[in-house]
Order: C-alpha cells, then sequence, then structure tokens
C-alpha cells in the first residue's frame, strides 16, 4: 500500500491553515497544522514527510523553528517549505541558508502550492528510490547514502539534505571541480527560484560543519568547487 504524506502547517493566520488543510486533502495528503511553533515543537515531527513553516509567527518564528529542526539529527532531512509576505533577497537567503526546500511569497495562489508540494515530495521520493552506494568514506569522515548520515570521527553530522547531497556529490567525484551551475543543475534541478549565492551559502556551511575536512572543499576562483585529497 503507498504510503499517504504526512504534511504539517505551521501557520498563526487559522484561516490560511483551514485553507491549505482543506486543499491539499482533496490532493490526497494528510493534514495537520498548528498555530505556532510553540505548538508544532510539541508534536513528533519526525513522523512528517514535508513541514510548510510561516515565518513571521510569535516568539518563535518560522526561521527560528526550522535552524532547531536542522540541528536535531531526527529532523534534520525533512524538506521544509516557507510560508511569507516577505521575499527580499535577504530574506530568500535566510530561508536557503536554512536549508529550506522551497520559498512561497504570499498571497498566493492555492494551485501554485498544490505544484510547489509535489515538486518537494516527488524529489524527496525519487531520492529514496534511487540506489546508494553503501559509504563514503575519506579518512575519517562517512556518508553513508543508505541511511542518509554523515560522521566524522564517528561523530553524526546533522546535515539538511542539501548539504548531504553537495558533499556526496564532491565525495564522488573527488578532484572534479563542479561550477555553481553544474550544482544547481544536480542538487536543485527543478527548483522554481534558487540564487547563485545560495550555492556559496551552503558550501560554507557544509565547511563548518564538517571540521578538520572543510579545507578540503576547495574553491577554484572563477570555475567552482571540489573536494581535494
Amino acid at each position: 500500500m503507498t504510503k499517504v504524506p504526512r504534511i504539517l502547517v505551521v501557520e498563526d493566520e487559522e484561516d490560511i491553515c483551514e485553507i491549505l488543510k482543506f486543499n491539499l486533502e482533496i490532493e490526497g495528503y494528510d493534514i495537520d497544522t498548528a498555530h505556532s511553533a510553540e505548538e508544532a515543537l510539541q508534536l513528533n515531527l519526525a513522523e512528517y514527510d514535508l513541514l510548510m513553516l510561516d515565518v513571521m509567527m510569535g516568539e518563535i518564528s518560522g526561521f527560528k523553528m526550522a535552524s532547531l529542526l536542522r540541528k536535531d539529527p531526527k529532523t534534520a532531512s525533512i524538506p521544509i517549505i516557507f510560508l511569507t509576505a516577505k521575499d527580499t533577497e535577504n530574506d530568500l537567503l535566510t530561508g536557503f541558508n536554512l536549508g529550506a526546500d522551497d520559498y512561497i511569497s504570499k498571497p498566493f495562489s492555492i494551485r501554485q502550492v498544490v505544484a510547489r508540494v509535489k515538486a518537494v515530495l516527488r524529489r524527496t521520493a525519487e531520492k529514496s528510490r534511487t540506489p546508494e552506494s553503501e559509504l563514503l568514506v575519506y579518512e575519517t569522515l562517512t556518508l553513508d547514502g543508505k541511511r542518509i548520515k554523515a560522521t566524522v570521527d564517528g561523530k553524526e553530522i546533522p546535515l539538511t539534505k542539501k548539504e548531504f547531497e553537495i558533499l556526496k556529490l564532491l565525495l564522488e567525484n573527488r578532484g572534479s571541480v563542479f561550477s555553481r551551475e553544474e550544482i544547481l543543475a544536480r542538487i536543485w534541478k527543478d527548483e522554481v527560484y534558487v540564487l547563485d549565492r545560495t550555492i556559496d551559502v551552503n558550501i560554507t556551511r557544509l565547511r563548518k560543519k564538517i571540521g578538520p575536512y572543510g579545507k578540503n572543499i576547495v574553491t577554484r576562483l572563477g570555475f567552482g568547487y571540489c573536494f581535494e585529497n
């Protein structure tokens, strides 16, 4: 039996919650709602296939909630779509810097939301069906493709989905230089709006997370990035 994707909508405007719940349930999804980040954080978030987070909420914003989730290995890889009336470049970069899979600006059409949700869930499903090599190992840096787990010196590193995919691409092709355009095409694929700077932001964050191996991710000015021995 095909598993029905579970989606949690976290939005402080109850009307928007109900509209999204009604229309996404028509599409066949299992929808839960929460009206604050505090309420959502009381749930077992690891059970969800997708989180839709309003950015502007009370004490804990959508950005802050996403940051908390990305630090927890149990929720670090769950896809996130931000819903917000803020659509400046800095806000977009903040969202993608936190590992967002998409960013929908208000006001939005239901057709747009449904299309974005389907695209994110499709990419997630395709990844889970793709045969992965057992392990990618470089000294004490290990990437487990089946369990979607990265470790350094045996300690797990909470990578976002995009960070994991970038590291996997570079480790599988050590010594090969990938331009920003190539990384966007391979990792972000059919995403609607992605800035070139998003690559730089993800690389910077990835270098910090993998500690001593950050220096192995080398920038070739004017060309792109590679993982060197």
